[in-house]
């Protein structure tokens, strides 16, 4: 197994999975277990972006890591929306441990304005969208710069949304496979 749990004191991050709480676009908690964990090789590239962006006088907040195919298929079967969720037939790179969605926060743990909230599936949320505020526009370039700096991807559409390249090369990764799992018991 190359998924290793992202949680402190290893990594020093604010991590808030959305999909463990009603606060997602579902309405509805995915995950009964809020557990982080990224591929081996994201945590890598976790790490390097943690630091610049606390270097930076930012702290990260994760929404959102590896996901369960059974939660893309939860996720795909509310809103099948290819524009911001993977259809789960070809496998996102969050089941496979090596996307993330995440913001920055100040270190005391305020959200920076990204000029719209975690999956607003919008036009608004597509990075360089020029219909939000100055500022937050700034804010996005910040975050990806850290991000790419780091040795991540972006998704166009999703100023939140970062992945390894290359992400089809590592395998998928079900709920049954991971030390603690995720997904409610049927």
């Amino acid at each position: 197994m190359d998924l290793i749990e992202i949680a402190a004191p290893d990594f020093d991050v604010d991590i808030t999975l959305a999909y463990a709480t009603p606060q997602n676009f579902t309405g509805e908690p995915v995950y009964q277990n809020a557990v982080c964990y990224l591929h081996e090789d994201a945590a890598v590239a976790l790490t390097r972006a943690i630091e610049t962006a606390t270097n930076l006088g930012y702290r990260m907040r994760i929404y959102d890591a590896f996901r369960p195919s059974e939660a893309q298929w939860v996720l795909w079967n509310h809103t099948p929306d290819p524009d911001f969720l993977a259809d789960p037939r070809r496998g996102s790179p969050h089941s496979r441990g090596v996307a993330v969605d995440l913001t920055l926060a100040t270190p005391d743990g305020e959200i920076i304005d990204m000029g719209t909230g975690f999956d607003a599936f919008t036009p608004k949320s597509h990075h360089g969208n020029k219909d939000i505020s100055t500022s937050a526009q700034q804010n996005r370039l910040i975050l990806l710069g850290i991000m790419t700096q780091a040795g991540w991807d972006f998704y166009r559409n999703e100023w939140w949304h970062y992945q390894l390249f290359d992400s089809r090369r590592y395998p998928l990764v079900s709920d049954a496979e991971i030390p603690k799992h995720m997904m409610p018991s049927k």
